[in-house]
């Protein structure tokens, strides 16, 4: 099966958002290359990035799921596979 690289940019506004928002990425563990979450106290948001090398539906399927809890905002950026050769 075919992966891709991406980051998913997540902004969490919504503190309540956060057990289920780590419930989901537990869920996609086996994709997850790495996460990196700075809070931003000062304007209320908390940001995570998270690195995932999985099929293009899992990435998909993941950001959605995190972009429909409440709260929560979630874009995904693909690494061109010219440049993973």
């Amino acid at each position: 099966m075919e992966t891709r690289v991406a980051v998913i940019a997540v902004i969490v506004r919504q503190g309540g958002a956060v057990a289920a928002l780590n419930d989901l990425l537990h869920q996609y563990a086996e994709y997850i290359i790495g996460r990196m979450g700075v809070p931003y106290p000062a304007r209320g948001v908390n940001v995570i990035s998270v690195a995932v090398d999985a099929p293009a539906d899992v990435i998909s399927a993941l950001s959605g799921k995190l972009g429909r809890l409440p709260g929560v905002t979630a874009k995904t950026v693909y690494a061109p596979e010219a440049a993973l050769d």
